[in-house]
């Protein structure tokens, strides 16, 4: 099969999803706009051409160069596991008369108003919203809704520029933090427990689905600087608390007529066990969400997603052995890193139930937690049982601390 990556060096798990498809036996052809020589040397060895565009962002533009690229080449996929780029593979499908989500479809995963209305019409809970693109607009959406509320980008991804506004002068505040924000959604806040529905798909039928759960809310853990924030990919991911989020989670792809590929949905169980939609992407989970599946089932989703898309098929039997829990760590202090402490310790404790960690050398530079979930580094620990696995994933946020200066 003929398929385009785009974008296959960037994010940081593109790279590996180029490699998973070059696995299966796809010739892959990627597009982007760093140069060939600037791309990880994953995604460069898979690859059997490139395209490097002067921007991804002029979509007019983009189409027509690679019409001229490829020629008389016949594409089987295009595909883009980065959101921002997610309406450019729409469009060079349309044009080239490829398989998949076209631009009406494609919408709704982007345009976070449109897809709640898509959702309300097939009965599914979401929660009370409306979009905004001024000041009023979003003190009028307020007034409807009530406080509490979640303020947010309509086109975002994560939790970037997320706000939990509890009041008129929050509401304030934070409309001048948005200001760079030129549409936003506006939301009724859920009490209660979040976690995900992460899929993939083939012709329209599910044949691997994950569910993980954060530790704190994402919008609780990107707003207190101390928090060490965790993703725990579940065991037991058809436990029957999570029922109501697995059956919502599948009338969510049935309603938005998903077909193939990755998905990522988050959702709400509150205190009562409703479950309530937040939003989905036609995207894998970022923040080493991705790892966290492997690690719990030692298989290799990357290749996983790829034969899915070009094979139709998922061969790899999936046996989950382990939670898994990856917990980010933020340096105390600013500037650059100059100390670690407890580690070793951590280690000497838990042994090979740490898989992984990823902090960054003492003198790099500090990163900006407000920006990267990522923060400076991150601990992955796995273990077959759920409370030792988040008494691990505690102590890591305890134990473990950077120190800048």
């Amino acid at each position: 099969m003929n398929v385009l990556m785009i974008s296959p060096g960037y994010p940081a798990e593109m790279p590996r999803f180029t490699e998973g498809l070059a696995a299966v036996g796809a010739r892959v052809l990627g597009v982007g706009d760093q140069p060939r020589e600037a791309l990880p040397s994953v995604a460069r060895r898979a690859l059997s051409a490139y395209l490097k565009t002067s921007s991804l962002w002029d979509e007019s533009a983009v189409v027509a160069e690679v019409g001229r690229w490829l020629g008389a080449t016949v594409l089987d996929r295009i595909e883009c596991l980065w959101e921002p780029g997610m309406l450019l593979a729409a469009r060079l499908r349309e044009a080239l008369g490829v398989a998949g989500l076209d631009l009406e479809q494609t919408i709704p995963f982007r345009d976070k108003e449109r897809m709640k209305q898509v959702l309300d019409a097939a009965g599914i809970r979401t929660p009370r919203h409306a979009s905004a693109k001024t000041a009023g607009e979003c003190r009028e959406a307020a007034e409807r809704i009530g406080f509490p509320l979640v303020v947010k980008p309509i086109a975002g991804a994560g939790s970037a520029d997320t706000h939990r506004v509890d009041s008129g002068a929050e509401l304030e505040a934070v409309l001048l933090s948005l200001r760079h924000v030129a549409e936003v959604s506006v939301e009724e806040y859920v009490e209660g427990e979040e976690h995900t529905f992460d899929t993939i798909s083939a012709g329209g039928k599910i044949l691997f689905h994950s569910v993980s759960w954060y530790r704190p809310k994402p919008i609780v853990g990107r707003s207190v600087e101390w928090i060490s924030p965790q993703t725990v990919c579940l065991r037991d991911v058809d436990a029957r608390e999570l029922e109501p989020g697995r059956d919502m989670g599948r009338k969510v792809l049935r309603a938005l007529g998903f077909e193939s590929g990755f998905t990522h949905m988050e959702w709400f169980r509150t205190p009562s066990g409703e479950a309530v939609f937040g939003e989905i992407a036609a995207r894998p989970p970022g923040a080493r969400s991705v790892d966290l599946m492997n690690y719990a089932s030692d298989i290799d989703t990357f290749r996983g997603w790829a034969e899915a898309v070009c094979c139709g098929t998922l061969s790899v039997p999936v046996t989950r052995r382990f939670n898994s829990a990856v917990i980010f760590k933020r340096a105390q202090g600013s500037g650059r890193i100059v100390r670690i402490e407890g580690m070793e310790r951590l280690r000497a404790e838990f042994g090979d139930w740490i898989v992984s960690a990823d902090l960054l050398p003492l003198g790099a530079p500090r990163r900006d937690w407000k920006q990267t979930l990522l923060s400076d580094g991150s601990v992955v620990v796995r273990h077959p049982d759920l409370a030792r696995t988040l008494e691990m994933a505690d102590r890591v946020g305890t134990d473990l601390q950077l120190y800048a200066r």
